[in-house]
């Protein structure tokens, strides 16, 4: 981490560079320059896919990219950002590991008139933030509950069953609203007593999963089963990363779920990664939301293709989302549930995955 009147210095020593250099403004509009595009891991094949996605994109436009993958480490992220803009690069696209850690960074960029793009993670406590692009994330909460609803069948009456409930990273802005959206539907189910939490864990914090850890859900899950379901089935989780949905299957297949006798309970997930979609298939996981990374893709390059010829960027909400120092002006893309009977029609007649790829090795 580096301190405050290091970057200031930084700062005029580069600004000095360019003047010295006579500047280079030809970059701008005219889809030439660099764009620095910062993911948060490797770990997850959504990024992976995020990144190549925008990489390809901006490519087709004339741009160079500088595309950096910090794999959840918060310093190594602000040390590729600095790095990135201490090449001169012509905007940053930032998915970022912790909302809240890159003030400092984003001042730099600033000072140096590079405008940031927020990607799919809200930046915060930032006023260095030109716009959000990211998918309606209260609606993919949302579509999560209204599933384990339909599911269930708690609509009509059906009842009671139990249920435990996963959330997302806590510094990471989208994963209240994936709580919220779905706690906006089975909350009621809650105070009605159709669904039950034998564990008593329905707040966020209590519920949350550092970093989005598959193993660290895990973990929770075995503690749950040891705790509150040795003489009690579990029907349903709600998991909000296939990541994590992965990690709660393991945990019951290990205790004996998906036999005859004891059949896998509904179980949620997001971002359609591949490993999930095999679950799906398998009938192990029962649901996901796809998150069309080609179409978040394309729209962050359109706003930093808007950005550089000094137009405004298309959004769709410029209510929701406020960092804490400003709102920031936003384009939500729309989210897709996806279970067994319909992958085939979201996923592979789109073009988003091939058959094969769903064959196991």
């Amino acid at each position: 981490m580096f301190k405050k009147g290091l970057l200031v210095l930084l700062a005029l020593a580069l600004a000095f560079a360019l003047t010295a250099c006579g500047g280079d403004d030809s970059a701008s509009g005219s889809g030439e320059g660099t764009i620095g595009i910062s993911m948060p891991t490797q770990s997850s094949e959504r990024w992976i896919a995020d990144g190549d996605n925008m990489v390809e994109q901006f490519e087709e436009l004339g741009y160079e990219t500088n595309l950096q993958y910090a794999e959840d480490v918060i310093e190594n992220q602000i040390d590729q950002i600095e790095n990135m803009i201490t090449r001169g690069v012509d905007a940053l696209v930032i998915a970022s590991i912790d909302g809240e850690a890159l003030t400092e960074v984003l001042d730099l960029a600033a000072s140096m008139d590079i405008p940031v793009i927020a990607y799919d993670r809200l930046i915060r406590g930032s006023e260095h933030v030109s716009y959000y692009a990211t998918f309606d994330n209260f609606q993919v909460g949302v579509l999560k509950g209204k599933y384990i609803e339909e599911y269930l069948g708690l609509e009509d009456g059906e009842g009671p069953f139990n249920i435990e409930l996963f959330a997302g990273s806590p510094d990471d802005n989208n994963a209240y609203f994936f709580f919220d959206g779905a706690m906006s539907v089975l909350q009621q189910y809650i105070d009605s007593g159709q669904l039950v939490v034998q564990s008593g864990q329905t707040d966020f914090q209590q519920v949350a999963t550092l970093r989005w850890d598959g193993s660290a859900a895990q973990e929770r899950m075995d503690n749950l089963l040891s705790g509150f379901y040795t003489d009690q089935t579990l029907d349903a989780v709600l998991s909000p990363y296939d990541g994590i949905s992965i990690g709660i299957i393991s945990s019951l297949k290990g205790v004996g779920y998906g036999s005859d006798d004891l059949p896998m309970p509904v179980v949620t997930g997001q971002d359609a990664e591949r490993p999930s979609i095999v679950s799906i298939i398998a009938g192990e996981q029962t649901q996901t939301i796809f998150k069309d990374t080609r179409e978040l893709a394309s729209k962050a390059v359109q706003m930093v293709d808007s950005l550089l010829k000094g137009e405004e960027a298309e959004v769709n909400d410029t209510t929701t989302y406020d960092n804490g120092v400003k709102v920031v002006p936003s384009y939500l893309l729309e989210p897709h549930s996806v279970d067994i009977n319909n992958y085939k029609e979201v996923l592979v007649n789109s073009g988003y995955y091939d058959e094969s790829d769903f064959e196991e090795e």
